[in-house]
């Protein structure tokens, strides 16, 4: 990839990173802004998540990562592994496992389903025309299939 390639996927990351913040605190839905481009910590190094939020409702946190491009597998490990590490030094006592979203260009639903076959936390796998994966119980809390769709739609267009 040449640098200016980099730097318009970069351009293109940080607007849909501020449109879906905007999004979502805009819904009214229990939404607290954390922090984009969120910094955790784990021996001595440092790694970024996209966004961070607080659903005050669910009281957990929710992680979005945003991928400009086709779903791969290792996706999923890299949010899991902020899950993992949001549930260890961000959840408090009383706070439910940290949500993760994974939002990508394009998706093979077989593909998804495969990755996600042993992974516990709850994890939602969303194109940008998005299909739902989250667990039930969390559906009616977080915004719409359709409301997420309809604004990323939007964005692309």
């Amino acid at each position: 990839m040449s640098v200016s390639q980099k730097a318009r996927e970069r351009d293109i990351e940080k607007q849909l990173v501020t449109h879906i913040t905007q999004f979502l605190l805009e819904l009214g839905k229990g939404f607290a802004f954390v922090g984009e481009q969120y910094c955790l910590n784990l021996n001595n190094k440092e790694y970024f998540c996209d966004l961070l939020f607080y659903h005050i409702p669910l009281r957990a946190y929710v992680v979005i990562e945003l991928k400009n491009g086709n779903f791969k597998p290792e996706h999923l490990g890299q949010l899991n592994f902020y899950q993992n590490l949001i549930n260890n030094t961000l959840r408090g006592e009383y706070d439910n496992p940290t949500i993760g979203m994974l939002l990508c260009r394009d998706k093979d639903r077989i593909e998804v389903e495969y990755a996600l076959q042993n992974i516990s936390s709850p994890i939602g796998v969303s194109e940008f025309n998005v299909k739902e994966l989250l667990p039930d119980n969390l559906k009616s809390k977080l915004p719409t299939i359709e409301e997420v769709e309809e604004e990323l739609n939007k964005f692309v267009e």
